[in-house]
Parts: C-alpha cells; sequence; structure tokens
C-alpha cells in the first residue's frame, strides 16, 4: 500500500527563532506533532479520534540545514509503516524557496484506547484512509 502524504505550510515568525537567529530544535519537534495532529483530524472521523489517541514512542530527527525568519517551510508528513499497536510516521520540511531539506524525521507512535489508556490493535478502519486503495 501507497501512503498518501499529507502537507501543512508554515512561515517562520521571530518566536521560533532562538538566540543564533534560526530556527529553535524545539521548535521542529513541535511542528512535528503539529503536522501528525492534523493529519489525524484531517483524515479521521470523529467518532474514531474519540475513541482513540496516539502516544509518541520515540523520535529522530536528523537536521539538514537551518531555517530563518519569514522562510516560508512546506510539512510533508505520511504513514510509513504500521503493525499490531505501532506506526511510523515520517515528516519531512522544506523551505519552499529553494526546496533544500531542513528536517526529516521518523517518529514512532503507539495508539491508545482513550477509555483504558492501553495500547490497542491497528485496524483496517483506522489506518485505511492513509493509503491509497490497491
Amino acid at each position: 500500500m501507497k501512503p498518501i502524504p499529507f502537507q501543512k505550510e508554515l512561515t517562520v515568525t521571530a518566536q521560533h527563532l532562538d538566540e543564533h537567529k534560526h530556527v529553535n530544535n524545539l521548535e521542529y519537534v513541535k511542528w512535528v506533532l503539529e503536522v501528525s495532529e492534523a493529519h489525524w483530524i484531517a483524515k479521521t472521523p470523529s467518532e474514531i479520534r474519540e475513541k482513540y489517541a496516539w502516544f509518541v514512542v520515540d523520535h529522530f530527527i536528523q537536521y539538514k540545514q537551518q531555517a530563518f525568519l519569514k522562510d516560508n517551510l512546506l510539512l510533508t508528513t505520511w504513514i510509513e509503516s504500521y503493525a499490531t499497536v505501532k506506526s511510523e510516521r515520517r515528516v519531512q520540511m522544506t523551505r519552499q524557496s529553494d526546496g533544500k531539506t531542513i528536517v526529516e524525521a521518523k517518529t514512532s507512535w503507539c495508539l491508545i484506547d482513550s477509555v483504558t489508556k492501553k495500547p490497542t490493535r491497528i485496524t483496517s478502519e483506522i489506518i485505511k484512509p492513509y493509503f491509497e486503495s490497491a
């Protein structure tokens, strides 16, 4: 199955910068979480979102380039793979002016039942909207 990417645009503002006048590394982590959540909300019916939540297991982030004030970034995310209760989501952040990759991230997520707060199986109903039909 081929993943369906989701994209979100973002413009770097002064609040995103650190003392070196480039984007603070913590901002990239926030953006990984924000674009992931936006994808979940855009693709998943509310009744499923009420039953389940995703908890981060781990992040792996590669910083490829720096981003600066007023850079327009394109955040692209997709589900790379999934198994019983976990999925691996990728995020790529690209500067729109030159097409350079700023950040590549891999995040492992665990699907949690919102009531029991325990890991729960990823069903086809949950994962289907994120992949092209065969």
